[in-house]
């Protein structure tokens, strides 16, 4: 099985309010030469971006990146989220989105990943919006219909958070609700988690909780859903913030640890991947946290992170 690397691109993201726009637009030429450093002489490292059915959403959801298919040279290929935003829960016409955006990608995806948090109830995530097990569902089983009738094989998945809540029924619900034809077409489960973001964690704790969440989501979660241990996991969203008393040495630091920490899974808990959240700050500047994830300011200048990132996706990837 091959560890494989990504990243989020763009600078446009959500916080627990909403929708963030970042104080720059994206600079493609810039974007491009730094995911060229990141890539360096590893075959692959895939491009995350982000697409929302909402049909009556007002206002509308903007793509992020905007064109993620700049980005995809070098062999790069596209990690594609598929959220389902449609603020009424009306399914009609969901999975006819779902096909046309894998015909769209065609040979270029490698990854297809329906919905988004689906059980996390914020606003910018897909666990605030009615019937989004059943989007999860449906979506998982048309995209993974349409890629078999185009002989392509990129990986179908869904992700999720971590619950400590021990009247948590999602994972319950989600088998409860899916079938067979979901489970064998699951590729992967995704995690989505950002150790002592918000809530802190000790320097000498955080690989052993790495691990933890990841073997929770293994022995834990995915039981619950009938979920076979012979799909992967992946971390999907994962990062450190810089900012006041959030120094960039600490995010290297801390990104390093988090990073060996999910690679030394790969064989026991069947880890496949790992993507970083994101980039570039949408706002170096700003007070909010949220627009500070970047391994590059938002004037594209590197921090101490974005170094550490490629010489992990070098000698892991």
């Amino acid at each position: 099985m091959a560890f494989t690397f990504g990243i989020y691109p763009g600078g446009l993201l959500g916080d627990d309010q909403g929708i963030v726009h970042p104080v720059t637009p994206d600079a493609p030429d810039l974007v491009n030469a730094a995911l060229d450093e990141l890539q360096g002489n590893t075959g692959l490292l895939t491009v995350r971006a982000y697409r929302s059915f909402a049909p009556t959403a007002t206002p509308r959801i903007p793509p992020t990146p905007a064109d993620p298919h700049t980005y995809l040279r070098r062999g790069r290929m596209l990690d594609l989220v598929l959220q389902f935003r449609e603020p009424t829960g009306n399914l009609d016409g969901w999975t006819d989105y779902v096909r046309e955006a894998v015909r769209t990608a065609g040979p270029r995806l490698a990854s297809v990943q329906i919905c988004e948090e689906p059980n996390l109830d914020l606003p910018s995530v897909d666990g605030s919006v009615p019937n989004v097990l059943d989007a999860v569902v449906r979506g998982v089983v048309a995209a993974k219909e349409e890629l078999a009738s185009l002989g392509l094989g990129a990986a179908v998945g869904f992700n999720a958070v971590p619950s400590f809540d021990p009247s948590d029924t999602f994972w319950a619900d989600l088998g409860a609700l899916g079938d067979d034809r979901f489970r064998q077409s699951l590729d992967y489960v995704g995690v989505d988690f950002f150790p002592d973001v918000f809530r802190p964690v000790a320097a000498d704790r955080l690989a052993e909780t790495v691990a933890a969440v990841l073997g929770m989501f293994r022995t834990g979660f995915l039981p619950q859903a009938g979920i076979p241990g012979t799909v992967p996991l992946r971390v999907c969203e994962n990062g450190w913030p810089t900012g006041p008393d959030r120094t960039e040495r600490r995010q290297a630091e801390t990104l390093e640890t988090v990073i060996r920490a999910v690679a030394a899974c790969e064989n026991e808990l069947l880890v496949d991947g790992y993507s970083l959240f994101a980039l570039r700050d949408a706002d170096s500047n700003g007070e909010s946290l949220f627009g500070h994830f970047g391994l590059l300011r938002d004037d594209y200048t590197p921090k101490k992170g974005f170094g550490t990132y490629r010489r992990l996706v070098e000698e892991l990837g």
